[in-house]
């Protein structure tokens, strides 16, 4: 990883080792007799984009659960932002596996982006109300501010289950960002997204990550719409657990080791990685909603 700096004549940064926000030590994962994963040492600095890969049922919505303390480790420690997992998660911004909307739904995109702001309160704030108050017009212009910087403007004032799914994800995405994270957390924010929007929304989470200096962990079923603008990705498998840099990892060598039999790794002419061999590639998925 590298230092975070400033790039001349660019607001992006950089992603920073020195002020890592996620760090886990030894770490192991449990869920009734099985054990998913063990000995994980990962650290993770601030403004870097880590895609977390593997096939179903090997624990990576449970990594993220982790993080947010909603699981205890059956061994090592994890640590966000500098205290215990649970500690800081008011620091984080986390999107879980996507439900879509109903077509009837008719709140608005923007109440849905509030919601990032005061949803543990009750209710849904309505239009008119209140808004002369010095909170309600920061928060007025805080889902302003995010929904342009995912480039929601155009349609947020629709009723959310009129919106594309990739309109939705962009909406759900600046709800996520509301509250101004360190750290962001997203668990398959591509699924059920057609290739096209799957690499924009994408590019968009790495800009957002470069520019406002988010870590962002984002759980993914198929590496390539992410392999040109993610730092690092942790595969995990039933053999264990690798991270490093794209090259380094989704390798012949490194998934043959990991899933305990032969695995080739092609590259396709138009730059795609193709896993041949093992029970369940990278870019295929099943249940996408298994551990």
């Amino acid at each position: 990883m590298m230092r975070t700096v400033a790039r001349p004549g660019s607001p992006d940064l950089e992603p920073d080792p020195t002020s890592a926000v996620i760090e886990m030590r030894g770490a192991a994962a449990r869920v009734g007799d099985r054990l998913l994963w063990q000995r994980v040492d990962l650290s993770i600095g601030r403004g870097e984009f880590v895609a977390l890969l593997g096939p179903n049922g090997v624990g990576k919505s449970t990594l993220i659960k982790a993080v947010l303390g909603e699981l205890a480790l059956a061994a090592g420690t994890v640590r966000v932002l500098g205290r215990p997992a649970g500690e800081t998660n008011a620091r984080i911004g986390y999107l879980p596996q996507r439900r879509s909307f109903d077509a009837s739904l008719r709140i608005r995109g923007l109440d849905v982006v509030r919601l990032g702001l005061d949803g543990t309160r009750w209710g849904v704030p309505l239009p008119g109300v209140r808004w002369w108050s010095r909170r309600a017009r920061a928060a007025q212009a805080r889902v302003a501010e995010v929904v342009e910087l995912v480039g929601a403007t155009g349609y947020a004032n629709r009723p959310v289950g009129q919106l594309s799914g990739g309109e939705q994800q962009r909406i759900l995405i600046a709800q996520a960002l509301a509250s101004r994270p360190e750290v962001l957390l997203l668990d398959e924010p591509l699924d059920s997204l057609d290739l096209p929007n799957q690499s924009v929304v994408a590019a968009l989470i790495a800009s957002i990550c470069r520019v406002q200096g988010v870590a962002v962990v984002m759980v993914a079923h198929d590496v390539n719409p992410i392999l040109h603008v993610v730092d690092r990705v942790v595969y995990i498998a039933e053999g264990g657990v690798a991270a490093g840099t794209p090259a380094q990892v989704i390798t012949t060598a490194t998934l043959s080791r990991l899933y305990g039999t032969p695995i080739e790794v092609l590259t396709s002419s138009d730059g795609r990685l193709v896993v041949v061999g093992q029970p369940e590639a990278p870019h295929v998925h099943g249940d996408r909603h298994a551990r």
